[in-house]
């Protein structure tokens, strides 16, 4: 409701308005809870919020953290900023048939600009960032509740009126606190869903400014500006996320219902009825079709320019990331679909088992309608038709108008995660529930006003939901921890979903890499067997047992892998590696080479491939191989110390030194080409700077035994004997087992006593 300026000096107007507000319908008359001023309600929020997730400032990268910040070459400052708008979230060119489509250049931007001033990946300014957003929104979102559950009046000056101070600090609180937004604010990632949602607040409160002026009695004037700039807004939030653009769709539902105070039942029966009296019923108002076209018209500029930018082709999603959208059924595909909808609305309703990944087998399809899960569907429904027919047929505005709004905020931005209108890459999201809490938390205030309402010990309710908030303050902290690290991570999933094969995998591969193999075969074995098809699982498991000389077993499961998936060229190359070792020379050739055949800018195949053509004693052929190895990554330091050595074992020691000199200009601080290039200077008799590399490299790795036993060696040659005598001793004390040290050890101690005896 909209009120007109009459007297602009009218006295006490202000408080004439907030006398007629209170004549409306209004929650908090019925609402037991706190009244608290504007900017202590904000403050209040703003510290409950951080309470919460404070806990995650100085948590590592977990999760999808590593592909879209750490080995996304978009942060770096050699990738020119242009390349974002061409770019995916994960930094593939939006082109490229392996894109995941997601456009999102402004998060990514966002993460740029932490890059370049933390000046490394340092994950706290990530994380401090985040939990800012999530403060900063959540205190909008006093506002914003103010608005849906109050409406939109002004004073004569322009002020807002706060109608619902009560209920939209509960309403924010709820939203503030809720668990399931741990994943947006913990994981570095939830970055997107975080920016989005401000920008779609900021859209929605600038579309409320619109009409912040009124001076006609007979309709409603706006501002033509403050529309467009909702729009820009709008635009804003979907170049960081994919569900902000529809707020262009909340805008309009909000302009008829709150500021044209359509009722959607009587405009259904005059639409059938074809009644001429549609101008009546709000439709025609001045300015609400004009409203209504500027925002299509914005919307669909919008998508058709991210539509141009992105390409026509969808992504390509793989059955295990989203099993229902690949049923062959119809039925099959409606049902599933329905029932994770009904669990999305059960992690608002109680968010007590939430999990960083839901799919591989986390959720088994429902086949039949006889499996016990439809029980979920139908309670969905069920409570959404009685809300949806309480919002369309109640005779109580009020009542319509808040449910309608609590419906429209929990299913419009949704829909772009519900494969209603496109295959999306998950079963279940929790940072994809972030703005449809916003309903949930405007239906659960409303909720709680009408129990109120009926309740005769309204206390005992408001220490209820006090309860409920604390609660969920303790979860969030609970869950925040466990975002910390990524083996509290995929740990906290393993009650959650136990039959994911991802989480299993996850928990695996955390444990090879600290060390732990003999764990991680059995993570791994596990989630082979939950998903026969996995082939990652696979060719992570044919590694360990590779490199615990278990062949056979390694090479049954990699031949598994590619003949699931003949295009993975990492388990070609890793058959190719068993197989060498197998000396099954031929075979591991071919393997090879078919992995650079799907991969062709494969160093580390090249480099396996050139080890395989040294041991076939095909040196020029290995020479070539290793050389592409150091084309495609010029610090691939095993490629180079690999080409230094095998020079220098073929005595050719001007090409070796040529080599070793151009590697450590590439890499000049790595200490195994110093040590290499050394031993082809001494060998050339440059005992100088043969010297000084040994030391540099003994000085980068002082415990390498063979450093010191080379450098006694050097000397030993160059008639340095003490010095010599010194590091054979310190050599010996490192690895009394070195080969040859002990011997060249004994034969300059005999030579030292031949010298004593002469000089005796």
């Amino acid at each position: 409701q909209i009120f007109n300026q009459h007297n602009a000096e009218a006295p006490n107007l202000e408080q004439a308005f907030h006398r007629m507000a209170q004549m409306e319908p209004n929650l908090d008359h019925d609402v037991s809870w706190f009244l608290l001023p504007s900017y202590w309600a904000k403050m209040v929020v703003a510290l409950t919020s951080f309470l919460c997730f404070a806990n995650s400032y100085d948590g590592d990268f977990v999760f999808d953290d590593s592909e879209a910040i750490i080995n996304n070459k978009d942060l770096r400052a050699e990738t020119p900023l242009g390349d974002l708008w061409y770019h995916d979230f994960w930094g593939s060119k939006l082109s490229s048939n392996t894109s995941h489509k997601s456009y999102r250049p402004l998060t990514v931007l966002t993460f740029r600009i932490n890059y370049l001033f933390a000046g490394g990946f340092y994950p706290v300014g990530f994380h401090v960032i985040n939990i800012i957003l999530h403060c900063t929104i959540s205190v909008l979102m006093v506002d914003v509740f103010s608005i849906l559950l109050g409406g939109l009046q002004f004073t004569n000056k322009g002020r807002r009126l706060n109608l619902a101070p009560k209920s939209s600090l509960l309403a924010a609180l709820l939203f503030a606190v809720h668990p399931v937004h741990t994943e947006c604010v913990a994981g570095i990632v939830g970055r997107a869903d975080l920016l989005c949602a401000l920008f779609f607040l900021l859209s929605f409160l600038g579309y409320c400014k619109a009409f912040r002026e009124s001076k006609h009695k007979e309709g409603h004037t706006f501002s033509v500006f403050w529309v467009l700039v909702s729009v820009i807004l709008g635009a804003i939030a979907m170049l960081c996320k994919e569900q902000g653009i529809t707020i262009l769709g909340l805008n309009a539902v909000f302009d008829a219902l709150v500021i044209n105070k359509i009722n959607v039942l009587e405009l259904i029966r005059k639409l059938l009825y074809k009644d001429k009296s549609l101008e009546n019923a709000g439709l025609l108002r001045k300015g609400l079709l004009f409203r209504i076209t500027l925002l299509m018209c914005g919307g669909a500029s919008i998508l058709y320019i991210r539509w141009r930018i992105m390409g026509t082709g969808p992504p390509a999603f793989t059955e295990v990331d989203n099993p229902a959208s690949f049923a062959d059924s119809l039925f099959v595909r409606a049902i599933n679909y329905n029932y994770y909808y009904s669990l999305n609305a059960w992690l608002l309703l109680c968010p007590w088992w939430l999990c960083f990944d839901w799919s591989m087998g986390c959720i088994p399809l429902i086949k039949s309608v006889s499996d016990w899960r439809i029980i979920a569907l139908a309670a969905l429904w069920f409570c959404l038709i009685g809300l949806i027919c309480q919002a369309l047929c109640s005779e109580d505005s009020h009542k319509r108008r808040i449910l309608t709004l609590g419906l429209g905020f929990l299913i419009i931005p949704f829909l772009p995660a519900s494969n209603l209108f496109f295959r999306v890459g998950f079963v279940i999201a929790e940072r994809v529930i972030y703005l449809p809490s916003i309903g949930y938390c405007i239906l659960f205030t409303y909720g709680f006003s009408l129990l109120s309402k009926q309740a005769k010990k309204k206390k005992i309710l408001a220490v209820a939901v006090l309860g409920i908030l604390l609660i969920n303050v303790m979860r969030c902290a609970l869950r925040s921890s466990q975002w910390r690290s990524e083996e509290q991570l995929f740990r906290s999933a393993l009650s959650v979903c136990p039959l994911n094969a991802k989480v299993h995998y996850n928990v695996g591969k955390n444990l090879a890499d600290k060390g732990n193999q003999s764990a991680a075969i059995k993570y791994y074995r596990e989630a082979v067997r939950l998903n026969p098809k996995y082939v990652h699982a696979m060719n992570n498991l044919g590694n360990i047992l590779k490199e615990r000389n278990e062949l056979h077993e390694a090479e049954e499961l990699l031949s598994l892998a590619v003949q699931i998936q003949p295009d993975f060229a990492a388990a070609w190359m890793n058959l190719g590696i068993v197989q060498n070792s197998l000396r099954r020379f031929e075979e591991a050739e071919q393997s090879y080479w078919t992995a650079i055949k799907h991969r062709k800018k494969y160093p580390d195949c090249y480099y396996n491939l050139g080890r395989l053509y040294a041991d076939l004693n095909r040196h020029i052929d290995a020479l070539n191989a290793w050389r592409n190895a150091t084309v495609l990554k010029p610090e691939h330091s095993l490629a180079w110390n690999n080409m230094i050595i095998l020079l220098d074992n073929t005595g050719n020691l001007a090409q070796a030194e040529a080599v070793g000199r151009e590697a450590l200009e590439l890499i000049p601080n790595d200490h195994s080409l110093m040590f290499s290039l050394a031993n082809v200077l001494g060998k050339s008799q440059k005992y100088k700077e043969s010297e000084a590399l040994f030391l540099k490299a003994i000085k980068a790795n002082p415990n390498a035994a063979s450093y010191h036993g080379n450098l006694a060696v050097l000397y030993h040659r160059w008639g340095n004997l003490d010095l010599a005598k010194k590091h054979y001793e310190v050599s010996l004390k490192l690895d009394p087992m070195a080969p040859g040290t002990k011997e060249n050890y004994n034969l300059l101690r005999r030579k030292l006593e031949q010298l004593q005896k002469k000089g005796g």
